[in-house]
């Protein structure tokens, strides 16, 4: 009897390790997205499932309202596309998916469906009205010490090191939303704060290693959508960063490709030519064309195939999960033409079925507004491109801005025409008032040192983005004065925002240790926005614009509802005496304006004085 029993327990013994192996064998890894929404248009939603030998099951759920409609396999065993449909009518709450092999469930993850927030679908974006406050977390401020540096990442903080980590956080802006809606800003805009698992760099946030993940070092997915909850209670929008070009060389996704065509050039570094008028250029070869589209930025930056199905639909989910979790407000799309040009029109669109008011602004860098042009929403294109991105950020503008203020007059011409007649080029773009503009942002050296510390231009140029049309966007730092490298180096330019860290000299948030000019140009940046943010006329109201005359550029915001607006801009460095006859149209002698700038009553007469390198906003009674 005790041999017997011995045997049994021999048996059992032997065969509990092979048990444990097969369930080893088919663990999940990943089941991304790995939760969704009752009542949204996109109501079929494919789950990419990761784990070993995965690929090998079936997967089943019982859910009321919940259905499996549609199940790939793919070449790589570790992978299933599953499909499932969600009806209206479905119950949120948690449930299991199943996943069987040889009549054995093998494997079990759980799912989740939540309730949508109230008018969640009818949530309006960012537009001319709001005014963008763009800041790079790591280097805006550090609320949370603690997380600088975390256990198992590659890369750990080094404020000494410009191109390292600082330790700024989420923490940090959610401290100082009072400071940004003090300064006349509706919303912000940060640098991506997904996870950068990379060994260097990591801190600009443009290489993702985990799609659905906040980078630890910020903090984690509740804390950015706490975030975005304090910010809309004083009044201020999150617009997220999205990257849909490429990924960083750490995600996971590099360690198992889904498939051999997941990343561009068959998975090896090949440098993108950066020619983005292949993309238009009826003489442009296909060589050339997919040199662009197809190459990568660095090694460092695998360049995705959105031409794969699974990965297209993978990015479009990706998106619509972060506007609803987090309650976004607006999208930011890095890099927009260097992906491929059929996928970004389908994302666009998708994201603007299910949020018809939602806002999005593209990134291209071309000084060249026809190619811009090309990408917004309602542009008829001779090659058939349809798309649907309602905004692009204004670099034609932006670029020629920068120059004009470096240019002095001529005896035959302004120094303004450039600009003048880079605003005239808006009869290329379906809607110019949607753009963004802007005189520098996290890529370009800050405006300060271009002009080498000359405030009078800088505050001319920040009159200028706040005044055209458009929705303005500001670049934090640049309120203190802020001025970094005349050469660009992203380090730099990305510079800690004084006060940020405990123990900083000068801290802008407070006004302790900062100088009167730094408190002058803070005072002005929160004068003419917080003006901005209360005129409707500057918002949205036509503009109409005078060819410049020597060193100063007229133009006048108005509309049928309300008094007009005069800019005058004087880039001179002597004062000028401005006669008024000219602007008949909106100026009548012996009326009276607000000098928004100086907050002074003004009576006008035939002529106005200007002082030299200034800014004029009257507001005309």
């Amino acid at each position: 009897m005790r041999i017997a029993l011995a045997s049994c327990l021999m048996l059992v013994v032997s065969l509990l390790p092979a048990s444990v192996s097969a369930a080893d064998r088919h663990a999940i890894d990943h089941l991304e997205p790995a939760n969704w929404w009752v009542g949204m248009k996109h109501h079929q939603v494919e789950l990419m499932v990761h784990g070993d030998g995965i690929g090998a099951t079936t997967p089943q759920l019982q859910r009321a309202g919940v259905s499996i409609v549609d199940v790939q396999k793919i070449a790589n065993p570790n992978y299933l596309f599953v499909t499932v449909d969600i009806a209206t009518d479905a119950k949120p709450g948690a449930f299991p998916i199943e996943f069987v092999e040889h009549g054995k469930v093998v494997a079990t993850h759980s799912w989740r469906l939540d309730t949508r927030a109230p008018g969640s679908a009818q949530r309006r974006g960012f537009d001319a009205s709001d005014a963008i406050y763009l800041i790079t977390p790591d280097r805006f401020a550090n609320g949370n010490p603690g997380n600088d540096s975390v256990a198992g990442m590659k890369e750990t903080a080094d404020r000494n090191n410009p191109d390292g980590r600082h330790g700024g956080d989420i923490a940090g802006i959610r401290k100082h939303l009072d400071y940004i809606a003090g300064l006349g800003f509706t919303q912000l805009w940060s640098t991506p704060l997904l996870e950068n698992d990379q060994p260097r760099f990591s801190y600009h946030g443009y290489a993702i290693t985990d799609l659905y993940r906040v980078d630890p070092r910020f903090g984690d997915n509740d804390d950015y959508r706490a975030l975005s909850r304090e910010a809309k209670a004083r009044g201020i929008g999150l617009i997220m960063d999205v990257v849909l070009n490429h990924i960083g060389s750490g995600h996971w996704w590099m360690r198992d490709l889904p498939g051999s065509d997941w990343i561009n050039n068959d998975g090896k570094f090949f440098p993108t030519n950066n020619r983005r008028t292949t993309i238009q250029d009826p003489h442009a070869t296909t060589q050339d064309r997919r040199a662009f589209v197809d190459g990568w930025f660095s090694a460092d930056m695998p360049d995705l195939n959105q031409r794969n199905p699974h990965l297209a639909r993978y990015l479009i989910q990706n998106s619509l999960w972060w506007i609803e979790y987090a309650g976004l407000s607006g999208i930011r799309e890095d890099t927009f033409g260097y992906a491929d040009t059929a996928f970004v029109s389908r994302w666009a669109k998708e994201i603007l079925d299910e949020y018809p008011n939602f806002a999005m602004v593209g990134e291209e860098w071309s000084v060249n507004p026809a190619v811009v042009a090309h990408w917004q929403r309602g542009k008829i294109n001779r090659d058939g491109h349809v798309p649907y991105m309602p905004s692009m950020m204004d670099f034609p503008i932006h670029t020629t801005l920068r120059d004009v203020l470096l240019q002095q007059d001529t005896r035959y011409d302004s120094s303004w025409v450039p600009l003048y007649e880079m605003l005239g080029n808006d009869f290329l773009y379906p809607d110019p008032g949607r753009l963004v503009v802007f005189a520098e942002n996290h890529d370009t050296t800050r405006l300060l040192a271009q002009l080498d510390g000359d405030v009078g231009l800088w505050k001319i140029a920040m009159a200028y983005v706040a005044t055209v049309r458009g929705t303005p966007q500001f670049y934090y730092g640049s309120e203190v004065l802020v001025r970094g490298p005349k050469e660009r180096h992203d380090g730099e330019i990305r510079a800690d925002m004084p006060g940020g860290w405990k123990g900083d000299a000068a801290n802008a948030f407070t006004g302790s240790g900062v100088s009167a000019a730094q408190h002058d140009a803070q005072n002005f940046i929160r004068k003419l926005f917080e003006w901005r943010k209360r005129t409707p006329v500057v918002q949205t109201g036509q503009l109409t614009h005078y060819a410049p005359e020597g060193s100063v550029y007229v133009w006048f915001r108005h509309d049928d509802k309300h008094k007009p607006v005069m800019v005058v801009l004087n880039k001179g460095d002597v004062a000028q005496t401005l006669a008024l006859d000219r602007f008949g149209d909106f100026v009548k002698s012996g009326e009276r304006a607000h000098d928004v700038l100086n907050d002074a009553d003004v009576q006008l007469g035939t002529s106005l004085m200007l002082p030299a390198k200034s800014a004029t906003i009257l507001e005309l009674r």
